[in-house]
């Protein structure tokens, strides 16, 4: 019960903060979608190269398996 009531509290009192700094909101969240946008990319790029070692990797061991 005490945790439903803090939770109740949190979201009451973010919504005031929310309301009351909507702006400052709007400015933070402006400056941090490039920086997702480029973290998140940076990190489809890594994992896009892995994904090609591995299957590169894989299609080699076939091929050494398949001449024995």
């Amino acid at each position: 019960m005490k945790i439903l009531l803090g939770g109740i509290v949190a979201v009451i009192i973010g919504v005031v903060g929310l309301i009351a700094w909507w702006v400052q909101f709007l400015e933070v969240l402006k400056g941090s979608i490039p920086v997702i946008l480029a973290l998140g990319g940076a990190l489809a790029i890594y994992l896009g190269i892995e994904d090609v070692k591995t299957s590169s990797s894989s299609s080699e061991e076939e091929t050494k398996k398949g001449s024995t």
